[in-house]
């Protein structure tokens, strides 16, 4: 249909303005109303809802718990229509002890636990509220804060609610919204109590100065803070960076030099079970040689074993290992992005969260001072007219019984010369009664719904005592209101109380609870560790079979000692090493492999192959094998005659697939690997013709093709040594015996030269050794 003009101009616009509009929408009802917790009380809504529902089960802190089905029912039914699953789990949260720095709720039954193990089903678990939850709600039923209506509009819950601790610090959040995120991590409510203090007495303080209070986040699970302080200074400035959290130890001695290492406090959000998978993992995979074993020995407390292979390793080497190879090292990011006033998403400092947080507190101050002015003029008026009842007692009594409408009469009746009467007769002159001369609505019906007993004299003196203490504390609220400075005074005093309630002092089922538990310590980056200060070194004799079967046997045995090999393999490699070295293999592929001598398996049977422990390719021969001697330099060239020399750390791999140093092509393969020794390079070529030439000519490359080293009309590269010119060029000869020629100059060339025929005795397989 091309004609539009009977289509709503609602529905034909652009669809990439609609799109935009409606993705708008959704992108800020996720941030306000989901993900982003509000500066002022630290929750979001759904946690918020969580807390007012509780309250107005009335389960208190001190009161009896109900089933959480019944609590997340209520939660979902009346304030937030949301899956009971998502409900539940943010409720089960918030009484994790592990999780929740101050909990606030009190769970009884299972709710999980820190190997990750979800809590029981709602059916199972109970609840109620804690001390800390109640301190959120305090002044809530004191126009506090302002209500709207819930989803259906049948009910009306709290926008924020009253908080008289800064909560999003205290118990730090976590969310993702849509192009935005938080992650604020756990304080504790003393020092940030005492922050708050010193910026109502300095409110322009700077932001360094409130690190002298809040050195840094508190963790639930504990645990050592190693950030520089710079770092820490630059995060809470900025709002944005991370902290290095890590596990807490001790060295345990076990007698007889014997000791292992006892971690009591894991990262926080660390799943213990997940942690010893992955230290299981490490041993398994021999990534830290020197670690022996883990066991999980914890009951209600943490208790982790790490036991060490060897009782000479130092502890302090074994936990750096552990720090880059664990999670008992983790970095938590700091991005204090919150709803500033419930609206506003912003990146603030801690400063700016703070300060956030006090106005909001002064905000509440107000509406509950102006509250309460509002129920003591009420009782005011309330107490004037029962005054006067007793004033005119038997006046009010002959309405009471002979008026058919005594309200009215009461309301009608000329009480000023009653009082003028009755003035020189009591102690104490009330106020003048509500309109000109009669009583006021709220009056009659006061003095209407009093009891008899109400009648006595005693009663008479107390209300006057009533009206006299509200007019005192009415007169000190109009004080307060008019006076910023008892104000900030007032939310002093609270946050004073707030620090003796939760402070150190402050548990929760029989547990400390208010107590610093994150400290704070120095560590440098932890350096690469010597493979030798990680091993007990040891003597072994390395063996690799022609077929690739490596094995090392214990101690330097008689290298000429006849060994056992599987059917139709032989020895190809021998030689003596220690358990401290790195062994480099160099395959026809190009690519140099590290292994480490202490991971080689053990003697007794044939070994393991080669190709099991690093990966080479199947069609990849081994050229060689042999230990690694820093500083040293290699000769290394293809079956094509190209080579170069390279630096034997930089063939050094990290990892399992090698490094990639000599490239070859096609039918090209890897062939020559010697140690550089000497002054000239020997090359031989598959036509028997020898060529010497200066090792200077010799490029010194990183990784690459090389340079021809010899020309051929046809075949190839055969072998390539290098010697030192003045104490001439051996070889073994046909019979075994080492002839050596010192007279090579016929040989002499240039680097890719052809060369010549080579000397008589020379052998017939073409290789120098």
């Amino acid at each position: 249909m091309s004609d539009t003009q009977d289509i709503p101009e609602a529905i034909a616009e652009p669809l990439r303005r609609a799109l935009g509009e409606r993705y708008l929408t959704y992108a800020l009802s996720t941030i306000m109303h989901r993900a982003l917790p509000d500066a002022r009380d630290g929750l979001k809504p759904v946690h918020r809802r969580i807390l007012y529902a509780m309250r107005e089960l009335r389960l208190s802190s001190t009161g009896g718990f109900r089933k959480s089905a019944k609590i997340s029912g209520d939660v979902m039914g009346n304030y937030h229509p949301h899956g009971d699953a998502a409900i539940y789990d943010a409720m089960a949260r918030l009484a994790q002890d592990f999780a929740v720095r101050y909990p606030l709720v009190d769970g009884q039954g299972n709710f999980g636990n820190i190997d990750g193990d979800n809590p029981a089903a709602a059916r199972y678990t109970e609840a109620r509220m804690t001390a800390v939850a109640e301190a959120l709600l305090e002044g809530l039923a004191e126009d506090a804060v302002d209500f709207r209506e819930n989803y259906d509009g049948t009910l009306t819950e709290p926008v924020v609610l009253p908080a008289s601790f800064p909560n999003l610090l205290a118990n730090g959040s976590s969310g993702i919204a849509v192009g935005m995120a938080t992650n604020i991590p756990p304080h504790n409510i003393a020092e940030l109590v005492d922050a708050c203090l010193h910026l109502i007495k300095t409110p322009d303080a700077r932001d360094d100065t409130l690190l002298n209070f809040v050195p840094g986040p508190d963790f639930p699970t504990g645990g050592i803070i190693v950030e520089p302080p710079e770092n820490i200074a630059n995060a809470y400035r900025t709002g944005r960076g991370s902290f290095r959290l890590r596990c807490r130890w001790e060295v345990e001695d076990l007698g007889r030099g014997q000791w292992q290492i006892v971690i009591s406090e894991i990262p926080y959000q660390v799943q213990k079970s997940k942690l010893i998978e992955k230290i299981a993992e490490v041993i398994h995979l021999k990534k830290i040689p020197i670690l022996g074993d883990v066991r999980d020995e914890s009951a209600d407390d943490i208790r982790l074993i790490l036991e060490p292979r060897s009782k000479n390793v130092d502890p302090e080497v074994l936990m750096g290992m552990m720090y880059r190879n664990s999670d008992l090292e983790v970095r938590f990011s700091l991005n204090m992005n919150v709803l500033i006033d419930g609206v506003t998403p912003k990146v603030c400092s801690m400063k700016e969260v703070l300060r956030a947080f006090l106005d909001f507190r002064r905000e509440v101050l107000e509406r509950r001072s102006r509250h309460r002015m509002e129920k003591i003029d009420h009782r005011l008026e309330v107490l004037e007219g029962l005054i006067v009842a007793f004033l005119n007692l038997d006046r009010v009594i002959d309405i009471i019984r002979y008026d058919d409408e005594p309200k009215a009469a009461l309301m009608r009746e000329d009480w000023g010369r009653a009082f003028t009467r009755a003035m020189t007769e009591a102690e104490y002159v009330p106020p003048a009664p509500s309109g000109e001369d009669g009583l006021s609505d709220v009056q009659a019906e006061a003095i209407l719904n009093m009891r008899l007993r109400s009648l006595r004299r005693l009663e008479e003196i107390e209300l006057l005592r009533e009206q006299s203490a509200l007019m005192e504390e009415r007169a000190a609220l109009d004080d307060l209101l008019d006076s910023a400075a008892l104000q900030w005074d007032a939310i002093a005093d609270q946050l004073r109380e707030v620090k003796k309630a939760f402070g150190k002092g402050y548990t929760l089922k029989g547990q400390s609870v208010g107590a610093r538990r994150t400290s704070f310590a120095e560590a440098g980056e932890v350096e690469d560790v010597p493979l030798e200060a990680m091993i007990e070194r040891e003597p072994i004799t390395v063996v690799c079979s022609e077929m690739g079967w490596i094995r090392a046997l214990t101690g330097h045995i008689d290298l000429t000692r006849e060994l056992k090999f599987k059917d139709g393999d032989a020895p190809r490699f021998m030689f003596h090493a220690e358990t401290t070295d790195r062994l480099l293999a160099f395959a026809e592929n190009g690519r140099f492999y590290t292994i480490s001598a202490a991971n080689l398996p053990g003697g007794r049977g044939m070994g393991e192959p080669l190709r099991l422990m690093v990966d080479l390719p199947n069609e990849a021969g081994i050229v060689d094998l042999f230990i690694h001697k820093p500083g040293r330099k290699l000769i290394v060239a293809s079956n094509a005659g190209d080579g170069f020399i390279v630096p034997e750390d930089e063939v050094m791999a990290q990892t399992r697939s090698g490094k990639q140093v000599l490239n070859v092509r096609g039918e090209t393969r890897a062939l020559v690997c010697h140690p550089v020794a000497g002054d000239h390079l020997a090359v031989v070529g598959e036509n028997r013709k020898v060529l010497i030439f200066d090792l200077s000519e010799l490029p010194e490359m990183g990784r690459g093709k090389g340079v021809r080293l010899q020309k051929y009309k046809d075949g190839g590269l055969s072998d390539a040594t290098s010697f030192a010119l003045a104490e001439g060029l051996s070889w073994h000869d046909p019979a075994g015996r080492t002839r050596s020629e010192t007279e090579l100059s016929e040989w002499i060339g240039k680097r890719a030269g052809a060369g010549r025929m080579a000397p008589r005795g020379f052998p017939r397989d073409n290789k120098f050794t």
